[in-house]
């Protein structure tokens, strides 16, 4: 049975995962080897589809030839169809997370693969590891690392900014070839005037992916502050859609388009065929948004506690020009909103408690896998006509919202009804983390850094 499994898997290779039929006799030894290991379930598979894939180095050639031959287009789509074909990316399990549109414009999934993060001082701290070569989960030097179960990890090289970075494809990604830039050095997220340029070397070599960096603060940025790296793919988000609704002028660059984004967050959108009008008025926004204080909106830049105040930008490349789109965001928190008074207020928590990064931000959910079962019941709740019971108490207003949606006859599916209620809540939560409520407020920061109607 060994040999005949073992055989399986070398014409897989040689078919998914350019396996040189001159290497055939030492890969099935190998694998006999790994199966008699003792080793079970993922860390096998991990061990056995690591052994069949290119090296490290003979990807980065391959991707490059691809890159030269084909663009860099043809180049991420190999790449990112080897690391399905290779295993790393869990897309058997990713497809099977619910997804849907809802009607307010936002994409909502639920995230079945992967328990909830809750915990902020874990991603100051890197998600440091323990053992080998790396000092946290990002690292290059995961690539082959068993106990992280990385030994199928396959990256490639890329260079920003003069300096070495790679990208490596999500094993649980969030939309259409999700994937991270990644610092080939351990140092903090941090967003300068380089950041913006960084993003803006990323697009032009992959212009066909969108990139962007999470505000590199507790509560609202990623979940691995201790190491700098942006986030990015193959995805139109629903931010990407939105439209300018009111212009701005920027005194030093009147022609470049400028503008307040219709979203329900605070996003400045700069549009221009230009990367150094892009990156001058990016940075000046960062700049004047990173040192602003209003006490009465309750922003504050910086206090006994930190810096509070920080930008989450996001970039696209369309045959004309760049977009660069500035999200405002702060991590300050009062009495009343211990987790954050730009986060999901309480009310939301059992939809919501996680950090709001960059992906949400931009209009994609990725809830809590806990949800699928709990509202099924609430579902069935409704619709038998059932009062909520004392163990779903922290659902009450999910319940009466979409027990409300689903009596009125909009909506004569009780789970269509129940979408519909997540999406309003979700925009909702994107409501809480607008900085500015008001547009007249953020005109007002805006003419202090420079910019008039």
């Amino acid at each position: 049975m060994e040999q005949q499994e073992i055989k399986n898997l070398i014409d897989y290779a040689k078919a998914k995962l350019e396996l040189n039929e001159r290497d055939e006799g030492y890969k099935s030894n190998r694998l006999l080897e790994i199966m008699q290991s003792g080793l079970e379930g993922a860390q096998l598979e991990d061990a056995i589809y690591g052994e069949l894939s290119l090296l490290p180095s003979e990807t980065d050639l391959r991707f490059a030839q691809i890159c030269k031959e084909s663009g860099s287009k043809a180049a991420t789509e190999w790449l990112y169809n080897y690391c399905v074909y290779n295993k790393y990316v869990k897309k058997d399990v990713l497809d099977k997370n619910p997804r849907f549109n809802t009607q307010n414009g936002l994409i909502i999934t639920i995230n079945k693969a992967k328990p909830e993060f809750r915990d902020p001082k874990k991603a100051k701290a890197g998600n440091s590891v323990d053992g080998g070569f790396c000092k946290c989960v990002i690292c290059r030097e995961n690539e082959g690392f068993g106990a992280q179960n990385k030994r199928n990890l396959r990256t490639i090289s890329l260079t920003l900014g003069s300096l070495p970075w790679f990208w490596q494809y999500s094993p649980f990604g969030y939309f259409n070839e999700h994937g991270i830039a990644v610092n080939c050095e351990h140092t903090p997220m941090h967003i300068d005037r380089q950041t913006l340029c960084n993003l803006l070397d990323f697009v032009d070599r992959f212009p066909h992916y969108f990139i962007g960096c999470n505000a590199p603060l507790e509560r609202i940025g990623g979940s691995v502050l201790a190491h700098d790296h942006y986030q990015g793919g193959g995805e139109v988000l629903p931010l990407h859609r939105a439209k300018i609704k009111t212009k701005i002028i920027d005194k030093k660059y009147p022609y470049v388009t400028v503008g307040i984004l219709d979203w329900p967050g605070t996003v400045i959108r700069i549009q221009s065929e230009k990367r150094n009008e892009i990156i001058d008025i990016a940075d000046r926004l960062r700049e004047a948004w990173i040192d602003y204080s209003n006490v009465k909106l309750g922003i504050v830049a910086q206090d006994n506690s930190g810096v509070h105040n920080a930008i989450s930008p996001t970039v696209i490349k369309t045959a004309t020009h760049y977009e660069m789109n500035i999200i405002l965001r702060s991590n300050i928190t009062s009495e009343k909103y211990p987790d954050g008074v730009f986060h999901a207020h309480p009310e939301y928590h059992s939809i919501k408690k996680e950090s709001i990064g960059l992906i949400e931000a931009q209009g994609l959910f990725i809830l809590p896998g806990r949800l699928e079962q709990e509202l099924a019941e609430i579902e069935e709740i409704i619709e038998t006509k059932r009062a909520l019971p004392p163990e779903y108490a922290a659902f009450k207003l999910v319940y009466e919202e979409a027990k409300a949606l689903y009596e009125s006859k909009k909506y004569t599916d009780i789970h269509r009804a129940m979408q519909e209620e997540l999406g309003s809540i979700c925009y909702r939560i994107l409501e809480n983390t607008a900085v500015f409520k008001e547009e007249k407020s953020l005109l007002e920061f805006l003419r202090g850094a420079g910019f008039e109607q």
